[in-house]
């Protein structure tokens, strides 16, 4: 069954969302087989090419109305860590980017108790002030339907603002795992899939392309993976906005969610390659498909672009919500590594756009 599934699908036909869920479950050496043909769609579809963007977070406060059970990064008001940059600060690191030649700021941050749609419009109006030629990589579903329900306007009325503001495109974060039995217990006083799916078409038919993403290695099911990947093919299929889908891997050590008990210590290896390989099988729409070397650390993103995925993120410089989260090393990755990371595998190492354009 595995030999014909993998001979099918690279073939052209479709995976249906239980034999994902099948394929999610392998073990023993059929899972180099699933890689091995994940691979081989990456080289057909997209080429050899191991891409990158100079890019750079600004996470504005960890100040959040939220506590999901999977974050080490909120705090609340008063806590000993908990914080907010001034815009002097955040013109201090905008001011940085701009000299380090970055392309992309992104910038996600705490659901903060005062922010109102004009906080989150003027802090892009700020990026482009002060630095005009970078692309905005900014908020996500959840910020937008925040912003909307503390300022009396719709979500559309929201994301056409933000693009008048100079929005780029969205981040497509705060998915988690788009199976409200899930969502109930990691993430309760987030939007629900209805509403993350709604938005994220909602600014797609706009004109504002989106990452995808997947939160895994916690209390998720191979089924519940599979119930996601075909959500997010669906959205595709219908608005063509998903401009790559990144699998986060769950970081556990500071978090209610792992600290109590109820979850595993991350994903292991074995399922980062799976979920990495049939992620490539199955979004057949979405072009590229990111190792995130901050969650995965850097042998791991390796790995995983031996198992469908063809680009390596980006630069970073001040990742706060990993390191949050208790993951090490997660500040910024030197060019010349990755090029060693692509190269020890054959492959070439290029610079892309947050759209995926090679200058």
């Amino acid at each position: 069954m595995l030999q014909a599934l993998l001979t099918d699908i690279p073939d052209g036909r479709r995976m249906t969302e239980d034999e994902a869920a099948r394929l999610l479950s392998v073990r023993g050496r059929d899972v180099w087989a699933i890689a091995a043909a994940a691979d081989r769609v990456r080289a057909e579809g997209v080429g050899e090419a191991v891409t990158w963007v100079c890019n750079q977070n600004l996470n504005v406060t960890n100040i959040c109305v939220n506590a999901c059970e999977f974050c080490g990064f909120s705090r609340k008001n008063g806590d000993p860590e908990a914080y907010f940059h001034s815009v002097d600060e955040v013109v201090s690191r905008l001011r940085a980017a701009r000299g380090r030649g970055v392309t992309e700021i992104c910038t996600v941050s705490g659901l903060h108790p005062g922010f109102t749609a004009d906080d989150y419009i003027d802090l892009i109006r700020l990026i482009r002030q002060e630095a005009p030629d970078v692309h905005v990589h900014a908020s996500n579903p959840q910020e937008v339907a925040y912003a909307a329900a503390r300022s009396g306007m719709t979500t559309a009325e929201v994301l056409s603002a933000l693009k008048q503001a100079g929005l780029g495109s969205l981040c497509g974060t705060a998915a988690e795992v788009l199976v409200d039995r899930v969502r109930e217990e990691i993430c309760p006083g987030k939007i629900d899939t209805a509403e993350w799916v709604r938005i994220i078409t909602e600014a797609h038919r706009m004109g504002i392309p989106s990452t995808a993403t997947l939160l895994y290695g916690h209390i998720e099911t191979a089924a519940d993976i599979a119930r996601h990947l075909s959500i997010i093919r669906e959205i595709q299929d219908d608005t063509g906005g998903f401009t790559e889908f990144v699998p986060l891997s769950f970081i556990p050590w500071t978090t209610p969610l792992y600290l109590s008990g109820r979850a595993p210590a991350g994903a292991t290896g074995r399922l980062d390659v799976l979920v990495y390989a049939v992620a490539r099988l199955f979004l057949d729409t979405v072009p590229h498909l990111q190792a995130s070397w901050v969650k995965l650390g850097t042998k791991m993103a390796q790995v995983a672009l031996m198992s469908g995925a063809d680009d390596l993120g980006g630069t970073m410089y001040e990742e706060s919500i990993s390191k949050g989260a208790g993951a090490a090393g997660t500040d910024y990755l030197d060019p010349t590594e990755m090029r060693r990371i692509a190269e020890d595998i054959g492959r070439p190492l290029l610079q892309r756009t947050t759209l995926y354009a090679v200058p």
